[in-house]
């Protein structure tokens, strides 16, 4: 790994003005130095607006699917990368948007073969440490598993190559794939982990994501949807312990993967009970067709990463929604005033 010359470590956060990236730059900016690289096609400025007066942050607009050249960014002199260069990767760079999946496919392509290239290859230069924020959906959707048996990271999936979502949930495989070649040929310090259903403060309002759509409708006092019947269940982990799962991983003598994300299986019909509770909405429950990138998913087991580092999730479902509730309460607040 590059050492670190001067007093804090130089991270690149690929992804980062997007809901996931975003928390993990606010944990990473506070010992470190953070570029962050987006190019906002799923994700949006505000998230990264509040940091970027922070001396110790650069956001560089730019599409990864493209080279880039770090040294030759003049705002980037600061950070003296010719000489102390990259000691932290974080690869969340891929479009994330359940709504405009249909749209983004070719995209989605691209970040899961050109763009993990590109990623690699500043590694490679600068023999950083790599973490690849791969998904849940290499494994197939609930139904093509193990029926209702949490997911240990050696169940080689049941993935089709040919179907609508097969550039994500492939894609991510293919990722995963060109990660672990890149550490073979390379001796690259390269990560993996597996995240499962995430929520939490940032995540896009309108976006089919249903958590934040819940909440969305619950302060307008609107019906909520439920994409599918009232038998529909997830595992739901609030960001913050993924943000800690990741720094533990990327840091740690493992490879992975690790899956991560909360064991526990909840129906949405009850968490937008919840949601109707907390915020003391008039909201109605209804149901509706599912959506192609809106499913069941595994549920994961967790073991591997409870032993090697010791994390679990601690943020419980009812505080996790409150904080995404007040956040999202305050990002709807801000529109209409704009």
């Amino acid at each position: 790994m590059s050492p670190v010359i001067f007093d804090k470590k130089n991270i690149l956060v690929l992804g980062g003005a997007g809901f996931l990236g975003s928390n993990l730059c606010d944990e990473l900016i506070k010992e470190n130095k953070v570029i962050c690289v987006d190019n906002f096609l799923s994700s949006n400025s505000k998230n990264i607006d509040h940091l970027l007066s922070n001396p110790n942050f650069v956001f560089i607009n730019h599409d990864l699917s493209n080279p880039l050249d770090l040294e030759s960014l003049v705002e980037l002199n600061k950070f003296k990368i010719s000489f102390q260069g990259i000691q932290e990767i974080y690869n969340l760079a891929c479009p994330m948007s359940a709504k405009n999946f249909m749209q983004n496919r070719d995209k989605i392509l691209l970040a899961n073969s050109y763009v993990i290239k590109n990623a690699l290859d500043i590694a490679v230069k600068y023999k950083s440490k790599f973490l690849q924020f791969s998904s849940s959906v290499v494994y197939g959707l609930r139904n093509d598993t193990l029926s209702d048996e949490k997911i240990k990271e050696d169940y080689i999936g049941k993935v089709d190559i040919l179907s609508e979502r097969s550039c994500y949930d492939e894609g991510k495989r293919f990722a995963e794939s060109f990660v672990n070649t890149y550490r073979q040929m390379f001796n690259l310090d390269a990560k993996i982990i597996r995240i499962f259903r995430t929520y939490g403060p940032r995540m896009a309002l309108g976006d089919d994501q249903m958590i934040s759509d819940f909440v969305s409708d619950a302060l307008n006092n609107t019906d909520i949807t439920i994409f599918g019947d009232k038998s529909f269940s997830s595992s739901l982990c609030f960001v913050d312990d993924i943000v800690d799962a990741a720094i533990k991983v990327i840091r740690s003598e493992f490879s992975g993967p690790f899956n991560v994300g909360s064991e526990d299986d909840i129906k949405l019909y009850d968490v937008a009970l919840k949601i109707i509770e907390l915020t003391g909405s008039k909201s109605k429950i209804v149901f509706s067709d599912n959506k192609i990138f809106m499913t069941q998913l595994a549920i994961p087991d967790t073991y591997k990463i409870r032993n090697d580092l010791g994390w679990m999730p601690i943020v419980t479902l009812e505080n996790g929604l409150k904080k995404t509730i007040l956040d999202l309460q305050a990002s709807k607040q801000m529109t209409n005033i704009i």
